[in-house]
């Protein structure tokens, strides 16, 4: 049990749910389930009791997701401990990912670096085909045409090669960029997808590296 202060009979009912979801799922519930599960009148009652939670320092809650809820770390370890012991081979229902949330990358250091970690998400694993490593925070506009838009989260595999055609991650000295791939014999080419945006031409001996390949998106909107 969390060391913590005290907590009503109300808020210890909340937190078991909180907890028994993540150790199920992998993700913890919504204002709505939470309502529904304990027979509120609406999610905002719900969301007074996670307040107060927050308040004593029980859980944390995350803006910009329906899903925002963290547990203490402690709390965590021992629910993922018991799911180890519990899954050998999750269900198919039950196959979350959880994907670090990767913010602006510091010069010359990993992109899955500690520091660059804003937080995790855990979202179904059949929204892509193949199964990514990590969310980028798309910035800026220059993939507007093949739908990515500032503020998305562009789920990412981890890769050091790509195909022609393919839309990558890619760092070019100390810039991370997200850019449509082209290699010919002379030199690689980094494509816009709007034409407000030159190509980037990367010639021989320039610093580049491919650190991933764009396979899903997730919209900003669907983070509300």
């Amino acid at each position: 049990m969390l060391d913590s202060p005290k907590l009503t009979a109300r808020q210890q009912q909340i937190l078991d749910l909180i907890e028994s979801a993540i150790a199920r799922t992998g993700a913890p519930p919504t204002r709505a389930e939470i309502a529904a599960e304990l027979g509120f009148k609406s999610a905002n009652a719900a969301e007074e009791h996670l307040q107060a939670l927050a308040r004593k320092g029980v859980i944390e809650l995350v803006a910009g997701t329906s899903r925002g809820i963290r547990l203490r770390s402690d709390a965590l370890r021992s629910i993922n401990e018991s799911r180890i012991k519990q899954f050998s081979l999750p269900l198919p229902s039950l196959a979350q990912l959880a994907l670090p949330l990767v913010g602006r990358v510091a010069a010359g250091s990993p992109i899955l670096a500690q520091e660059h970690v804003d937080q995790t998400y855990y979202v179904e694993s059949s929204l892509f085909q193949r199964r990514p490593d990590y969310l980028l925070k798309v910035r800026g506009m220059s993939m507007r045409d093949a739908g990515i838009m500032d503020g998305d989260l562009l789920a990412v595999q981890a890769t050091k090669d790509a195909k022609n055609g393919q839309i990558i991650v890619a760092r070019l000295g100390d810039e991370v960029t997200v850019k449509r791939f082209r290699r010919n014999k002379h030199l690689i080419e980094l494509h816009a997808e709007n034409p407000d945006y030159p190509t980037i031409v990367v010639e021989p001996g320039e610093p580049f590296e491919i650190e991933g390949l764009a396979v899903g998106l997730i919209r900003n909107t669907m983070l509300m």
